[in-house]
């Protein structure tokens, strides 16, 4: 606890992760959510190649890497990220939040499927749990579902889970290292930017810039820089001083904060049906990951 980086590293973590959502929200009242997901990724691509610069880092990382950097960001951030980003056109960001809470409840199904993980009545609990949560959400606003833009924007948020799930699955499968993560991270965003521009003029009804408000287009920076590039640090420098079990519990953090936010900035409503879905899913995740570890003191060599 004297460690007052590794406090400011967490805190960032959990803090600027869990605002990401709202951010999101904000910048696609008056930006089409593409653009926001594309410039998000672009602008980080270009900061980190700022970094790469300065350390005299940057460099071709060869056709094979290359391919495993662009299947990721395909996953991670074209799907994953930027289905997110057009889900909440229609969707809260507090259910945004909540339904993105679910992915690692994907990652363990699917570990288990291919081998990479067994299954346990613990784990069975845990699933049961999340199951229950995703009830109560639905059973809140199964009404919406006759509503095709709330429709669509579920849609795309179990794709965009799926495609988070997918692309964590695949790293652990292939058991792929990490190198140098701010050169990989580089590539990652720079393909997932210029993609999703792409899809931006592709698909976007109207993107009349003149209509982007300084609230949004601030919303929109503040995801690249904050979201995308100082919590990546802060998360890569906490992973250097505590174990990633012990840090993965700020994904529990993220989801209570982004609902709080939509709540107090947004004036979304939080039924009760809400917060016990909520609890639901938060616990089971917790289940499914928890390891006596998490709790103990990682001794820093």
């Amino acid at each position: 606890m004297k460690d007052y980086k590794l406090i400011f590293a967490v805190l960032t973590v959990a803090i600027v992760w869990g605002t990401t959502f709202l951010a999101i929200r904000v910048a696609v009242e008056t930006i089409p959510a593409w653009f926001v997901a594309g410039i998000r990724q672009f602008l980080a691509s270009v900061i980190m190649l700022f970094v790469l610069l300065s350390r005299k880092e940057f460099k071709w990382i060869g056709w094979k890497s290359l391919g495993y950097q662009i299947i990721f960001s395909s996953l991670m951030l074209v799907v994953a990220n930027g289905m997110t980003t057009v889900a909440e056109e229609t969707v809260s960001s507090s259910l945004a939040s909540l339904i993105s809470a679910c992915s690692p409840i994907l990652v363990f199904l699917g570990s288990v499927a291919i081998g990479l993980q067994k299954f346990s009545f613990r784990a069975l609990t845990g699933v049961l749990l999340c199951f229950s949560g995703v009830v109560f959400i639905f059973w809140d606003g199964l009404k919406d579902l006759a509503n095709p833009d709330y429709r669509m924007g579920m849609i795309f948020l179990l794709c965009a889970i799926t495609g988070w799930a997918s692309g964590t699955i695949f790293t652990k499968k292939l058991n792929i290292q990490s190198g140098n993560i701010t050169l990989n991270l580089f590539y990652q965003f720079l393909f997932a930017g210029i993609v999703q521009i792409i899809l931006a003029f592709l698909f976007s009804k109207d993107y009349n810039f003149g209509n982007w408000t300084i609230k949004s287009i601030s919303a929109m920076v503040y995801l690249s820089v904050f979201g995308s590039v100082a919590a990546f640090f802060a998360f890569h420098y906490a992973l250097t001083k505590i174990s990633p079990l012990q840090i993965s519990i700020m994904a529990y953090i993220n989801t209570i904060i982004a609902i709080f936010l939509g709540w107090l900035i947004m004036d979304e409503q939080i039924s009760f049906k809400f917060i016990l879905a909520a609890v639901f899913i938060i616990c089971g995740v917790f289940i499914i990951n928890y390891k006596p570890e998490m709790f103990k003191r990682q001794k820093i060599e």
